[in-house]
C-alpha cells in the first residue's frame, strides 16, 4: 500500500478541500464577473481582445465566450452559458450565477461533513420537484392571458438589453417577423428571418421587411431590377473565363493554335452560362464571381444576376425556394448539365433602396416564408449589441408559441420555489433535507442581485416577496392564491402582481436554467482530485551535435 501511496505522476494532484475550495473560488470569480449585468437595471461590459477589437454587451453568454478562461471547473460554466443560449436563446446569466451559488453552498456543506453524495442526490431532487412545481402551480397558459401575452415576453426579455428603451417598438417587430414564417409543421424557423445591419439613423428607423434581404446588388446596372415569376439557380463556383489548372502544360506546334485556345476558353464559358439560362432560369445567385464576359451574356438574356453571396444566405434561400446549391455542372455521364429541377421558385426578386445602400429581396418563396429585420443605429458597437438582442428576444418568442406556457418574471418563480422547496425539505426524514433546504436559499441570489443592480434594499425587498409567496402558498383564501404572481418592481423598488403588469418569461426557459445550473454544479461538486500533469519534455535530437 505505502508504495502505492509514493507512486510518482509526472505532474502535481490535489485532492479533496483544496481542489473543491479551488473550483467554488473560480467558478464565483467566472460569476461574479457577469453577475452586475443582470435584470433591467443590469450594466454592461467592454471587453478589448489581443489586438483592439471592443466589445459592449450585458449578454452572459457573449461575455463569458469571450474571456480566456484557464481553470476546467470555470469552462464548465462557460459551457453552461454557451447550452443555454442554443436551448433557449436567453436567461445565459441566470444560469450562470445559480450554478455558483448551488455550488458554494455544497461546498459548505461538504465543510459540515455531509458526504458529496447526499448533497447530489438532494439536489437533483430538489431540481425535479422544483420544475414539476413550476409546471403544475406557477405557469399559465399564454391564451388565458390575452393577445398582448407575446408583445409583453419580447418586452421582458428586451428590458434588460440595449433596446430596452425601445421595447414596445422592437417587440412588435420581432413578434411579427416571427408570426410571418409559421410552417406547415407549426414550427416558426429562427433561420428564416435575416437579421441585417445598416449604420446610420436612430434604433426607430430599424423595419421589418418581408421576404429574405440580401446584403448585395446585382451584377451590372443594365441587368432588370425586378423579376415576377422568378426562377433561381442557386451556385457555388465560378462564372468566370475557364482557365487551365495550374501545372498543366500545352505544347504547341503552331502559332495559330493560341487563338483557337483562347476562342474555346470563352466557348467553354459561354456553354455554361447557356445551359443555366436553357433551364429558365431568370434569376443567378452565385458565392463566387462572375465576370465581365459571363455579364454580357446574362444581359443580353435579360436576367439578374447577383454575385459574392454570404453561403448562409445561398443556403437559406435554396431552402426557402426549393432550389439545390450546385458545386459544378458535372452529370453522371462526364459531362455538363443543368436540369430545370435545380431551380427555385419565388414570385418576386427586386433590387431596392434601403437607406443610402441597394439590397436585394426574395420575396413570397415557393417553401418557407421569410422575413428580415433591418436594424439601423449610430455606430458599429450599437449594432452588434442590437443584433444580439433581437436574436435572443426572437428565441423567448418562439419558446413562447412553441410551449404556450409562461411564468411571472422579477424573482417571481425563484422566490416562490425557495418558499415550496423549504417546506418540502421539512417532510423528509434524509440527510438529503439539508441538501434541498441550501437549494431553497440559494435561490434566492437572482431576486437579491436583481434588486442590488437596481439599488434598491435587497435585504427588505426579498423579505417582503418571500412574505407574499408564503401567503400564497399557506393560506386557502382567493385574494392570497393571487399572491403567485408576486414579483419585483424594480424601477419603484416594491413587489407587485407581475403577471398582471406583463412582466412573463416562457416557462421551459425557467424549467431549462433550473436543470442546466443544477447538473453543471453536481458536475463539479462530484470532483475530489485534480491531477495537472506535466508538458512532456521535448526529446534530445539523436542526430544533433
Amino acid at each position: 500500500m505505502q508504495s502505492l501511496a509514493k507512486l510518482i505522476i509526472s505532474g502535481s494532484r490535489e485532492t479533496g478541500k483544496d481542489v473543491r475550495t479551488q473550483n467554488v473560488v473560480a467558478v464565483s470569480a467566472i460569476a461574479n464577473i457577469v453577475k452586475s449585468s443582470l435584470g433591467p437595471e443590469g450594466l454592461d461590459k467592454m471587453l478589448v481582445d489581443e489586438i483592439g477589437d471592443v466589445l459592449i454587451t450585458n449578454d452572459g453568454a457573449t461575455i463569458l465566450k469571450r474571456l480566456d478562461v484557464e481553470h476546467p471547473a470555470a469552462k464548465v460554466l462557460v459551457d453552461l452559458a454557451q447550452m443555454q443560449d442554443q436551448e433557449i436563446g436567453d436567461g445565459t446569466t441566470s444560469v450562470v450565477i445559480l450554478a455558483a451559488e448551488f455550488l458554494k453552498r455544497g461546498n459548505e456543506l461538504i465543510k459540515q461533513k455531509l458526504h458529496p453524495t447526499s448533497i447530489i442526490s438532494g439536489y437533483r431532487l430538489a431540481s425535479k420537484q422544483a420544475c414539476k412545481y413550476i409546471t403544475e402551480h406557477l405557469s399559465v397558459s399564454v391564451e388565458s392571458l390575452g393577445p398582448e401575452t407575446l408583445i409583453n415576453a419580447a418586452m421582458t426579455s428586451m428590458s434588460s438589453k440595449i433596446i430596452g428603451a425601445e421595447k414596445e417598438f422592437f417587440s412588435k417587430l420581432c413578434v411579427d417577423a416571427l408570426l410571418r414564417v409559421k410552417n406547415k409543421a407549426g414550427k416558426y424557423p429562427l433561420s428564416a428571418i435575416n437579421v441585417l445591419k445598416c449604420q446610420g439613423q436612430s434604433m426607430t428607423e430599424s423595419v421589418l421587411v418581408p421576404g429574405y434581404a440580401l446584403n448585395c446588388t446585382v451584377g451590372s446596372q443594365a441587368m432588370p431590377k425586378q423579376i415576377i415569376g422568378a426562377k433561381i439557380a442557386c451556385i457555388d463556383f465560378n462564372l468566370n473565363k475557364m482557365k487551365l489548372h495550374h501545372g498543366v502544360k500545352l505544347t504547341l506546334t503552331d502559332p495559330t493554335q493560341i487563338n483557337a485556345i483562347q476562342q474555346r476558353e470563352m466557348d467553354i464559358t459561354k456553354e455554361r452560362v447557356q445551359m443555366i439560362l436553357n433551364a429558365g432560369a431568370n434569376v443567378i445567385l452565385t458565392s463566387k464571381g462572375i465576370d465581365s464576359t459571363s455579364m454580357k451574356y446574362f444581359v443580353e438574356a435579360g436576367v439578374m444576376a447577383v454575385r459574392r453571396v454570404t453561403k448562409h444566405d445561398l443556403r437559406q434561400i435554396a431552402k426557402a425556394t426549393g432550389a439545390t446549391i450546385l458545386l459544378n455542372l458535372a452529370n453522371l455521364d462526364g459531362g455538363e448539365s443543368f436540369d430545370p429541377s435545380y431551380l427555385g421558385e419565388a414570385n418576386e426578386v427586386s433590387q431596392e433602396p434601403v437607406s443610402d445602400k441597394e439590397m436585394i429581396f426574395v420575396r413570397d418563396c415557393k417553401n418557407e416564408k421569410t422575413s428580415s429585420i433591418i436594424l439601423r443605429g449610430p455606430h458599429e458597437y450599437m449594432l452588434d449589441e442590437m443584433e444580439r438582442s433581437v436574436h435572443d428576444v426572437l428565441c423567448i418568442i418562439k419558446r413562447t408559441l412553441e410551449h404556450d406556457r409562461v411564468v411571472p418574471g422579477g424573482g417571481a418563480v425563484e422566490a416562490a420555489l425557495s418558499i415550496y422547496l423549504e417546506t418540502f425539505a421539512n417532510t423528509l426524514g434524509s440527510r438529503e433535507q439539508l441538501a434541498i433546504a441550501q437549494f431553497a436559499e440559494a435561490l434566492l441570489v437572482i431576486p437579491k442581485t436583481l434588486a442590488v443592480n437596481a439599488a434598491k434594499d435587497a435585504t427588505d425587498l426579498v423579505a417582503k416577496l418571500r412574505a407574499h409567496h408564503n401567503a400564497s402558498q399557506t393560506l386557502e383564501d382567493e385574494a392570497s392564491k393571487k399572491l403567485a404572481g408576486s414579483g419585483l418592481d424594480l424601477r419603484a423598488g416594491k413587489i407587485r402582481n407581475n403577471l398582471e403588469a406583463g412582466v412573463i418569461e416562457p416557462a421551459i426557459s425557467k424549467i431549462k436554467s433550473l436543470q442546466f445550473a443544477t447538473e453543471a454544479a453536481i458536475t463539479i461538486l462530484r470532483i475530489d482530485d485534480l491531477i495537472t500533469l506535466d508538458p512532456e519534455p521535448p526529446r534530445e535530437d539523436p542526430h544533433g551535435e
